[in-house]
């Protein structure tokens, strides 16, 4: 399938940010997905900068290799691990975008509009579409302080925008994170919490060290036991 003609244009950036934000959200309109392989900023000015975006599916994947030592015939084996899932695909899709000489804006060039590999339906819970913001962080948060279930949490968010596309698995992801954050600071020598005791309840811990739980009546003054 090829997507070069989405790409054509004559259109002038002011930043790099600019042109590969535009060419990503480009790119998530046709369910399809772009990185960053390589980036160089020039430091003369007789050559100019330029970055290259690529389908996420390019490339070839490279399973890691763990040596295994046989003691018995004293030799080193090198046995691959795996089989494991990759995006990697070997597409050919490839962005260019320079910047013009003379100046900070940058210009886009197609260098190969073509995709080897079937495109997506859905983008649900992808990363670059499922990311969450910094204001959906805070809400989580608060919503974990209120003990609101994760559940929850994403129902809101999908009542509030129908076109999120954030996963039950983020939120998850992020509610065990905001835990384990929370179990680290009790661990610290952090003050968390305040107990405020009255001297005379403290007066009569001290009498009575074996009571363990205590509660005052409404509208009475001795304690009910």
């Amino acid at each position: 399938m090829d997507h070069g003609d989405l790409f054509a244009t004559d259109r002038i950036f002011n930043s790099k940010p600019a042109l590969v934000n535009w060419a990503k959200e480009t790119t998530i309109k046709v369910n399809t997905y772009l990185i960053v392989t390589r980036y160089l900023k020039s430091r003369t000015s007789d050559r100019r900068s330029y970055v290259t975006l690529s389908c996420e599916r390019g490339g070839v994947n490279k399973p890691k290799k763990k040596p295994v030592i046989d003691d018995e015939e004293e030799e080193v084996q090198v046995k691959r691990r795996g089989p494991y899932g990759t995006k990697k695909f070997g597409c050919p899709f490839k962005l260019k975008g320079k910047q013009m000489a003379m100046c900070e804006n940058w210009q886009l060039f197609v260098h190969d509009g073509r995709h080897n590999h079937a495109i997506g339906v859905y983008s649900h819970g992808h990363a670059q579409v499922a990311k969450l913001t910094e204001e959906q962080l805070i809400q989580i948060e608060q919503f974990r302080k209120s003990h609101v279930p994760s559940h929850n949490i994403l129902r809101f968010f999908r009542e509030q925008n129908m076109g999120c596309a954030v996963s039950a698995q983020k939120i998850y992801t992020v509610v065990a994170k905001i835990k384990k954050n929370r179990i680290n600071r009790e661990d610290s020598n952090m003050l968390s919490d305040i107990v405020v005791a009255h001297p005379t309840s403290i007066e009569m811990l001290r009498t009575r060290p074996y009571v363990q739980h205590a509660t005052v009546g409404s509208g009475r003054d001795d304690p009910d036991w």
